[in-house]
């Protein structure tokens, strides 16, 4: 960032660096008002136990959820706060955390780039106890950020933190919607202004500061420093190179690694589960069991891996079995055991160029999308293999040059054992070639402080004094375009080098963009394609291109018309605090629009995330188009053809079957729909023929660019009603809504659902209490077996409705009176409790205990002979490796003899038994019907 373009005039009095730690947050300040400003340690008043409070340098990054059963009183407050707080924050926040399970929220910030889950949902803790008070990861964030807020605003009530420059970090890989969030969090805490910094780079900064009078006889012109920061939750790597000029040295930030949710947290997780072979080799741990191993099994590593660790440790988890001592279950770590369990999982001898292996992570239990392979020695083997001696702006790449500096941060470093094994890993990578190869290692004085210390040091630098880092772009961004023939294309926006608050990029091509109806562009990074200049074309290869969030908008204009082409040309700017703005510009006005990242389907998985695996399939030619056009006209414009045969005319006049229509034909047909959607007026036929069609053109609701905005398209038209009030027209209506559900918000499905629940439930009380004037509404009809599928598979539902609704379904099942809808209600219980949902966030997924509890109720009443059977009981217990999810051992085995007794198909025996993927004649089952052609679940 430019020093130039901070405040020169009346500039706060304090700079302040705050360290957001996935395991603790750090603040550090320099106060600019005394002659020499040196870097000063903040030490946040948090509560210790309650009644207590204490100054701590750090302030543990965890948050505690009150609720129902542990509820926050006056002795929780702290000293300037006048009622309890909602939450508690920091050391106290941990300790009860161990003693009251599913109530402490940890990892928030790792939770702010899990792109499987709406990270603005109130979600966390994530296997909460069922009264605890949930938050978003964002709010937890917010939730620590606030308490350094007051905290500091209570000791300087003259100058308030908003009023300061304060600077946050974040790892060095957050992708543009994890930085924003950041932001969003720092504004939700009461910190107006925030910048960021990138944390690899803050540690330097912080090693820089402290040797501001010898670092430059310690780093020479041409050498490369390699930042390895690993901390709880995450793996950094980042190379500076020093560069000299004239007057000196100047550093370089170029290259950055990929995002790793990968660190001390994975060390834990991996002692725990050596610890949960030796206490329970037949079964896993019950939950609450597990909870409390954690902590237990950070500490063992803790003391294992420090310095003057013992030889054996032992570990004490409360709770009950056979090796019970003193009301505790016991086990004798041996030090040895343990570093080699580590040192071999985590830390093992590569050779250069070494691969991550591409694997399911075995980390399930935390919810959160850990890295594939647990080895990260192979994960730095491949970035330098990547980005040693490479710049930003060269035209090819130097020979791969071994780091001559290395720069250690995090609390993963904490142990000296970890920093020798980094260094011989590095040694052994490179010794082949330098046999005395050892690079040389820079310290910084504090590991736990480091971080803090060097964003105050760089809210200096942005005003001018000290040593700077260029650090532009890290990766080059690409917007993706198709060529005249239709083949996809990525255009560079911005090169990698770009810095911060510097030059807008306007590319000089032109392009074609249509206005007035949805579009998408697809954006895409590289940290690989570093010297592609702005307006390069290049072949958006997945090996070489990531990709982001698309941009996702309706572009109007006072002179097109509906669909209408305009030329234009793309911009990008790069913001101070280091997001990116994107902007098309009309060549013949002075039109101009911001394109916005799709932030809702990074942060809200009710809109998925669109992949272009659909478009793969094929863009049928427009001759096909235009023949399936002509029979949706003929049909419900001028009434030619009869509503029966459309599907068979429609095969034919295409050439292909509707199971082979591809999603951009049925797209397009859609479309087609739309606009002959007077065409329903002309009968109760053709209204129940256009909503089969619609609902069939627009399945599953997602999976093509751009499909959330026709879902909803759709559900205006039609006002959640029908024109002819018949059978076959309610029923098409509640086929349409189950066909498209993936693609309704989960306001939108709340509303559905609410037309029909008061009756469905008055229809249940009758039923269950035998009392009241019986119907057979929701059980006697084509209609009624359609409103249970729906219902069922409306996966954003709040969880307490389907979990009245499963209920429901499944004491009906064997009634007489539903006898007609049986199978649908046993396709509704499989889909409300299913381990692994079709297409909501796994936050959706219901209580363990009660899938368990239908299992075992279907085990003694249904058919186990009927293949709809069979399915719903492998949703309720498929495996997952998160035990969180899955059914205990003993009811999967019984449930496992039953199936094979019943001749239950190999695919879901194994799904059952091991997990895995649904083929795509399941998943199309689990749907109710295929899916369309070139469209996989995963």
């Amino acid at each position: 960032m430019d020093p130039e373009a901070s405040e020169s005039i009346a500039a706060p009095r304090y700079i302040i660096g705050i360290d957001s730690g996935t395991t603790n947050h750090a603040v550090s300040f320099i106060d600019t008002h005394v002659g020499q400003p040196e870097v000063q340690t903040f030490h946040v008043p948090q509560l210790t136990a309650p009644g207590q409070s204490e100054s701590l340098e750090t302030l543990p990054s965890f948050v505690f959820s009150p609720g129902s059963e542990v509820q926050i009183g006056a002795q929780l407050q702290l000293p300037w706060q006048t009622e309890p707080p909602a939450a508690i924050v920091g050391r106290l926040a941990r300790l009860m955390g161990a003693a009251h399970p599913g109530r402490t929220i940890e990892s928030a910030k790792s939770w702010l780039c899990h792109p499987g889950v709406d990270r603005r949902a109130e979600i966390l803790p994530w296997h909460a106890a069922e009264d605890a008070v949930r938050m978003s990861p964002v709010d937890a964030i917010a939730a620590c950020l606030r308490q350094i807020r007051e905290a500091w605003d209570a000791a300087h009530p003259e100058a308030p933190l908003a009023g300061q420059d304060v600077v946050i970090t974040i790892p060095a890989s957050f992708d543009e919607v994890a930085r924003e969030l950041t932001v969003a969090a720092a504004h939700k805490a009461g910190i107006p202004r925030p910048a960021l910094i990138e944390e690899p780079q803050a540690a330097f900064y912080a090693w820089i500061h402290q040797h501001q009078n010898s670092w430059e006889t310690q780093v020479l012109p041409g050498q490369t420093i390699l930042v390895c920061d690993i901390g709880g939750g995450t793996t950094d790597f980042s190379l500076i190179q020093a560069r000299a000029r004239e007057d000196g040295v100047e550093f370089h930030r170029v290259a950055v690694g990929d995002h790793l949710l990968l660190g001390g947290d994975n060390l834990d997780l991996a002692i725990a589960h050596h610890v949960e072979s030796l206490l329970s080799p037949e079964q896993p741990l019950a939950p609450a069991q597990w909870s409390r191993l954690i902590p237990e099994a950070r500490n063992a590593k803790e003391i294992l891996l420090g310095q003057n660790p013992p030889q054996e440790y032992t570990l004490s988890l409360g709770g009950a079995g056979s090796r019970l001592i003193g009301g505790a279950l016991q086990v004798t770590l041996q030090r040895q055991q343990i570093v080699e369990l580590l040192m071999e999982g985590f830390l093992p001898s590569v050779s250069r160029g070494e691969r991550p292996q591409q694997r399911q992570s075995g980390f399930q239990e935390f919810g959160l999308p850990y890295a594939s392979d647990p080895a990260i020695s192979r994960y730095l083997s491949q970035f330098l293999s990547l980005h040693a001696r490479e710049e930003p702006g060269r035209g090819e790449e130097s020979a791969a040059v071994a780091p001559d500096l290395v720069l250690f941060n995090g609390g993963f470093f904490e142990s000296p054992l970890l920093q020798e094994r980094v260094l011989a890993v590095l040694h052994d990578l490179f010794a082949e070639d330098h046999h005395d190869y050892q690079p040389r290692l820079l310290r910084n004085a504090r590991l736990d402080l480091a971080v803090a210390q060097g964003a105050a040091a760089f809210g200096l630098v942005r005003r001018g004094t000290g040593v700077r880092i260029v650090a532009g772009l890290a990766r080059s961004y690409y917007i993706g375009a198709a060529q005249s023939d239709g083949k996809p294309v990525a255009v560079c926006l911005v090169p990698a080098g770009t810095e911060a608050a510097g030059t807008t990029y306007t590319l000089q091509r032109t392009f074609q963009i249509r206005t007035a109806v949805p579009v998408e562009f697809p954006v895409f990074t590289s940290a690989t394609r570093l010297s592609d200049l702005p307006g390069a074309l290049v072949d958006p290869d997945p090996e070489q291109l990531t990709a982001l969030p698309p941009v996702r908008t309706i572009l109007t204009s006072r002179k097109a018309g509906n669909g209408d082409a305009v030329s234009a040309r793309l911009s990008a700017h790069l913001t101070e605090i280091g997001t990116l703005q994107l902007w098309c510009e009309q060549t013949d006005s002075s039109r101009r629009w911001q394109l916005q990242f799709d932030v809702r389907s990074a942060v809200d998985t009710q809109r998925v995330v669109h992949t272009g695996t659909a478009e793969q399939v094929g863009i049928v030619d427009e001759e096909q188009v235009q023949a399936a056009a002509k029979i949706l006209h003929q049909v419900f414009a001028a009434a030619d053809r009869s509503p029966e045969k459309c599907l068979a005319d429609l095969a034919e006049a295409t050439g292909l079957s509707r199971e082979d229509w591809p999603p951009s034909l049925l797209r397009a047909m859609w479309l087609e729909l739309m606009g002959l959607h007077d065409g329903r007026r002309r009968s109760a036929q053709h209204e129940a023929r256009w909503l089969n069609l619609a609902g069939y053109c627009l399945r599953p609701g997602f999976g093509m660019a751009a499909d959330d905005w026709r879902v909803e398209e759709l559900w205006k038209l039609l006002r959640g009603g029908v024109l002819h009030q018949h059978p076959a027209c309610l029923a098409e209506l509640r086929t349409l809504c189950r066909r498209i559900s993936g693609g309704f918000s989960a306001a939108r499905q709340r509303q559905i659902a609410a037309q029909l629940l008061p009756s469905l439930r008055q229809r249940i009380r009758q039923v269950q209490s035998g009392r009241g004037k019986g119907s057979n509404y929701a059980s006697g009809n084509h209609e009624a077996a359609e409103i249970w599928r729906m219902l069922g598979a409306c996966e954003l539902l709040e969880g307490t409705t389907r979990m009245e609704l499963g209920a429901a379904a499944l004491d009906l099942s064997g009634r007489k009176s539903f006898a007609a809808v049986q199978q649908a209600l046993i396709w509704a219980v499989g889909r409300i409790g299913s381990r692994v949902p079709v297409y909501g966030p796994l936050n959706t997924v219901l209580p363990t205990a009660l899938a368990e509890e239908w299992i075992s109720r279907m085990l003694q009443q249904e058919d186990l002979s009927s293949a709809t059977v069979q399915l719903t009981l492998m949703q309720l217990a498929r495996r997952t490796a998160d035990r969180y999810r899955d059914i205990s051992e003993s009811l999967r085995e019984r449930l496992l003899r039953t199936l094979e007794q019943q001749k239950a198909g190999v695919e879901l025996l194994t799904l059952i038994e091991q997990g895995g993927q649904l083929t795509q004649e399941t998943a199309g089952i689990l749907l109710g019907e295929s899916l369309p052609c070139g469209l996989q679940l995963c």
